[in-house]
């Protein structure tokens, strides 16, 4: 028998990685702290410079820095700080002052390059470092100088491989002649989340062809034919058909949709939260956000009471209810008295606004509130980071029902893209919960016009 070979693994000492985290990592995510497994982190001296000048902010950012930092403190219990302490999920953690190196490009004071002096140095000890930062240029830079650097991927979804809301399959033609006729199946072979969708064609004729709803409980039944206008607003392609089932029933109290602009996301939703609310009263009224204004940023700058300041922000909201107002207005009956005139689509906006059926919040003081039965629509929600959008719809209480829109290739928020933010993170996570219903619509139906920018800008 010939000799064995000697063991050529290695240990889980030598194949550690040493993680340096940028200030943004830890304003995102507060836990990122134990997303490394049993790796080494490292915090240079200019990140904890970085999180004090947040600290201060009642923004959502000074909020994440001051739990990172108390975390901080918490961890000194375990040792110093700067030869390293064990952190409760694994691993180590080290802040270290940065060195003083002559690396060309990187003698400016600042944050950044602090950070990237610091790995380089590391780097030169034989560790095995990487940079983790949310920032493009700090990646960039590192990459320049032969470092390995990454975003920060604990909270991210695979974008290209986003659950749409709905699959297709083939059938046999016996089997959508039941769902015509109302029956309910008791199960379905391909693998399916609840509340999905599915289009049926027949094996046997091309041109049959039904939209079939998956429950909680695996069952499947045709998509219910009475929910094609809600609110004088009627479906134009299939995936807003299924965006207004999922809208219009109670039991999905968590509705995401995705899509670019002018697929219909906000309209939909505002029609339907005024068909729930003002027609059929399963909802006492419609609390509507977005967060055009970072999450937590005070809007007491703006002149005004609460809702002049919120005016500015909400003018694509006033459009929508402008538009179903306006197209939708009641004419009077026969015989009816004249009136001197005939309210103006912003005297019925005035009216919602007055009559509380309407109301609009700034993401700044939702936290701490619980919201109960109401219709609530968080419109351009891909600016929001997945700790927002947790924070946000924990907030709904009994009964109410949140609607999360957005389109992923628009993010304002510099720190986040299509697979980072907190309105794709949530369609992905929440696929398989009874309660959730995604629809990802890609035709645009707002003009012409804006269907060509939508493809071709």
């Amino acid at each position: 028998m010939p000799p064995k070979k000697p063991s050529t693994r290695r240990t889980r000492k030598q194949i550690a990685k040493t993680f340096v985290l940028d200030t943004n990592v830890l304003l995102h995510s507060p836990v990122s702290l134990n997303a490394f497994d049993d790796n080494h982190v490292v915090l240079p001296m200019a990140v904890l410079e970085e999180l004090d000048k947040f600290k201060t902010q009642s923004s959502e950012l000074g909020r994440n820095a001051r739990e990172s930092i108390r975390k901080l403190d918490a961890l000194r219990a375990n040792g110093q700080l700067s030869k390293g302490v064990t952190l409760p999920g694994g691993g180590t953690l080290r802040v270290l002052v940065t060195p003083e190196i002559g690396k060309a490009g990187l003698e400016e004071d600042t944050p950044d390059n602090a950070l990237i002096r610091l790995a380089y140095e590391l780097g030169r000890k034989g560790e095995r470092v990487i940079i983790v930062s949310m920032d493009i240029n700090v990646r960039v830079k590192a990459n320049a100088l032969s470092l390995d650097a990454e975003d920060f991927e604990h909270e991210k979804v695979n974008f290209d491989e986003l659950y749409t809301g709905y699959t297709e399959a083939v059938v046999p033609a016996d089997i959508i002649e039941r769902l015509y006729e109302g029956q309910i199946l008791d199960s379905f072979s391909a693998k399916c989340f609840p509340n999905m969708f599915v289009k049926l064609t027949a094996a046997e004729n091309p041109d049959t062809q039904a939209i079939a709803r998956v429950f909680p409980d695996g069952s499947l039944a045709e998509i219910n034919l009475a929910i094609d206008t809600v609110y004088g607003i009627q479906s134009r392609n299939v995936e807003q058909r299924m965006a207004l089932e999922l809208l219009m029933d109670p039991s999905v109290s968590i509705v995401t949709l995705v899509g670019q602009a002018g697929t219909g996301k906000t309209l939909l939703a505002i029609a339907a939260g005024l068909q729930l609310v003002q027609r059929e009263h399963l909802y006492d009224r419609i609390l509507v956000s977005r967060p055009i204004v970072p999450l937590g940023k005070d809007i007491g700058y703006l002149p005004g009471d609460k809702e002049e300041k919120l005016s500015h922000w909400m003018e694509p909201i006033f459009d929508n209810l402008d538009y179903l107002l306006r197209k939708f207005q009641p004419e009077p009956p026969p015989g009816a008295k004249k009136t001197p005139r005939r309210q103006t689509p912003q005297d019925r906006i005035d009216q919602l606004l007055d009559t509380d059926i309407l109301e609009l919040e700034a993401l700044t003081y939702i936290r701490g509130r619980s919201i109960s039965k109401q219709f609530i629509i968080i419109d351009e929600a891909q600016n929001l980071t997945p700790h927002e959008v947790k924070t946000v719809v924990s907030r709904a209480g009994e009964g109410s029902k949140i609607i999360l829109t957005g389109d992923p290739y628009q993010i304002d928020n510099p720190y986040l893209d299509a697979s980072s933010n907190g309105l794709t993170y949530a369609a992905e996570r929440m696929k398989e919960l009874p309660i959730h219903g995604h629809v990802t619509l890609h035709r645009s139906e707002r003009s012409q016009l804006a269907a060509f920018a939508a493809k071709y800008l």
